[in-house]
């Protein structure tokens, strides 16, 4: 009988993160500071992050950092993921090609930002914080800083864009039972929100509104540190242990990827299974390809600008050289809330300006048909932002059959969908 899940020992999981700016053949231009134009030098950023974590996003010389004891004995209750052959979904497609997902939805708060959560809210402990502060926009970060925050004794406070918050009441009940204090973004509560609501008084929100209130709050409260579930370089450090896990199950399928799929809104699952393997292009050993899948409706990547724009709406964080919309952007209100940012991050956007990746731009039913498809073939309903990945997965997929390829296809399955059910809902009814 033919295996479909790939596991690793507990002695297996990785105990270093991998930071790909090490290998960049042209490295990210730097963050700039939005008063001076200058580079932003790593004490600028610590009024807003964990010192360590200032020292991780700047470092581009480092290739491996230790991951803290304290943080793999979290990973250990949920790691390694499975890597799993989809072959249902092979045959539903009638397609020579071999599919392969990551299944980074095991997690217990069924999503991969656990990965960074834990150790963000591990180094801010560590540095002595008592409180945390973030935005979120499905809520699965927010989800999982919830969680984490408590597992290590911080009181957390998530500003949920506002339209998400609405849509998805359960991942806002899910925050406020691990303890979170959950505000709807714009809110009257900051400067920020207060001026965007005096602007457009029936502002449904961004993540780039939501950034704009947490850093504020960050900013204005004693003890507290900011902490981001996607865009910065730390993020997508800590997210390589999808990728570094991935190897080696792929070489125990005894297979490799020709392409590896990811949905993409700031980066972080895509640069966490795609930068370990990334490297092995950098030395000429393999030509993979990288595909970001991101939504029609925000497709900062095959419709944005490279030029230096702030991170959130209010101009509160540095310049960063991205890939972007506008800072002011903003996006329809889809229902993978997750992917409505309007830029992309900083490394990222260096690689897909160099073409070391390519990026698609998939519409709202296109990647719920997908989605569907992908539950009944296989038996797990994804996230709508997962279903971007799949759908990319499916046109990839197609493409072989047409060409009679059988190429090897790895996507990362980045959360499930099970307190997403209400698009579901509208998606089956014709109602999207």
């Amino acid at each position: 009988m033919k295996q479909k899940r790939f596991f690793l020992r507990e002695d297996q999981i990785p105990r270093q993160w991998y930071n790909i700016q090490a290998d960049m053949p042209v490295k990210p231009m730097p963050m700039l500071n939005p008063a001076t134009r200058q580079p932003v030098k790593e004490e600028e950023l610590y009024p807003i992050f964990a010192k360590e974590l200032c020292r991780q996003e700047l470092d581009t010389g480092r290739r491996w950092f230790d991951i803290p004891e304290e943080v793999l004995e979290q990973y250990r209750y949920y790691r390694s993921t499975p890597l799993v052959r989809a072959y249902g979904l092979e045959k539903a497609l009638d397609t020579p090609a071999h599919i392969y997902f990551k299944n980074e939805s095991v997690s217990p708060v069924g999503s991969h930002k656990l990965n960074s959560a834990l150790a963000q809210a591990y180094y801010c402990k560590k540095e002595g914080v008592k409180n945390v502060t973030t935005e979120t926009g499905a809520g699965q970060w927010g989800t999982a800083l919830s969680y984490a925050a408590r597992l290590f004794g911080l009181e957390a406070a998530v500003y949920q864009v506002k339209i998400s918050y609405e849509q998805k009441p359960y991942r806002r009940s899910m925050m406020q039972v691990f303890g979170a204090q959950v505000t709807p973004s714009p809110s009257m509560s900051t400067r920020a929100g207060k001026d965007i609501l005096t602007r457009t008084p029936n502002h449904q929100g961004s993540l780039g509104t939501a950034i704009s209130e947490a850093v504020e709050l960050a900013r204005m409260t004693p003890d507290c540190k900011y902490t981001l579930g996607s865009v910065m370089n730390h993020v997508a450090l800590h997210q390589t242990v999808i990728g570094l896990e991935a190897e080696m199950q792929m070489e125990m399928a005894g297979e490799y990827p020709d392409m590896i799929i990811a949905c993409f809104g700031g980066g972080s699952n895509f640069g966490g299974i795609s930068f370990p393997f990334m490297r092995h292009v950098f030395s000429g050993e393999r030509r993979t390809r990288f595909i970001a899948a991101e939504p029609e409706s925000c497709p900062k990547l095959t419709h944005g600008k490279f030029e230096y724009d702030f991170g959130d709406e209010a101009g509160y964080t540095p310049l960063l050289p991205m890939y972007t919309l506008g800072h002011d952007f903003t996006p329809a209100n889809i229902h993978a809330g997750g992917l409505r940012y309007h830029g992309a991050g900083v490394i990222v956007s260096q690689l897909l300006k160099d073409g070391y990746m390519e990026a698609v731009d998939i519409g709202q039913h296109e990647s719920f048909q997908a989605g569907v498809l992908f539950a009944r073939n296989e038996g797990i309903i994804p996230a709508p932002e997962s279903c971007h990945a799949i759908a990319a997965t499916v046109r990839e997929a197609l493409k072989c059959r047409e060409a009679g390829e059988s190429k090897v296809i790895l996507f990362n399955l980045s959360g499930h969908g099970l307190v997403d059910m209400s698009a579901y809902d509208q998606y089956l009814a014709g109602n999207l």
